[in-house]
């Protein structure tokens, strides 16, 4: 276990650097080089439950970098413009390009092997992590929790290697069905487990939903599989 040097709130360029974004690097002690993860939030937006999660990861040996894809935005604004990128235009959209943007960043900090990226995701941001990693190629796996898919489905056989985790009952169960079987058909090297017995938000540890036991076990294949592919 990394003890986390630092953990401070940043801001970077956006896409062409017409809007400067906003997110939380936490940063392991050593001088690396350090695997880096995006992390990208739910419909609740970069809160503590997100940072902790970019600290647990720094914890396991890897920089960090939690982006807010609500800065100096009207959230309610912006939830009807991300249900219009993932109905319309999942696969390009203003949306991904600041997630690219976010990456290029992460991948430029000092410490950070830029060979070695991911992205973990939930809900909201389980779904624009699957659709972001089909069209770039410098991730080398993503970890979608409670995601929906992008259209067409068969984008996704551009995918890296994908650690997913969905509860069982919820309305991204069958996302998570068709996406396991997806990469099945295209060989894309994955492990989608489906959590009985546990509901939407399910990770979250300070949310109404959370499940010890479904949120550990998907935390420890999500490490693994880590391991593995970054």
């Amino acid at each position: 276990m990394t003890e986390v040097a630092t953990a401070e709130a940043v801001s970077f360029p956006g896409p062409g650097g017409k809007r400067q974004l906003e997110g939380y690097v936490a940063r392991p002690q050593g001088e690396g080089p350090f695997p880096g993860i995006v992390v990208i939030h739910e419909i609740y937006g970069l809160n503590d439950n997100i940072r902790d999660i970019a600290r647990r990861f720094t914890r396991e040996g890897y920089v960090a970098l939690a982006v807010d894809l609500f800065a100096g935005r009207n959230r309610t604004v912006c939830m009807f413009r991300f249900m219009g990128q993932m109905m319309l235009t999942p696969l390009d959209n203003s949306s991904q390009r600041e997630l690219q943007a976010a990456l290029s960043y992460l991948a430029q900090q000092p410490g950070v092997d830029a060979n070695r990226l991911g992205a973990i995701g939930f809900c909201m941001g389980g779904g624009f992590a699957i659709a972001w990693a089909c069209n770039d190629q410098r991730l080398k796996a993503i970890a979608p929790f409670y995601a929906s898919n992008p259209r067409p489905l068969s984008a996704v056989s551009r995918l890296c290697p994908v650690v997913g985790s969905y509860p069982d009952k919820d309305f991204t169960t069958p996302h998570g069905q068709k996406l396991d079987a997806a990469l099945d058909q295209y060989n894309v090297p994955h492990d989608i487990k489906i959590y009985p017995n546990s509901k939407h938000s399910f990770f979250n540890d300070q949310g109404r939903n959370y499940n010890p036991e479904a949120a550990q076990d998907a935390w420890e294949r999500t490490l693994a599989f880590f391991r593995e592919h970054i």
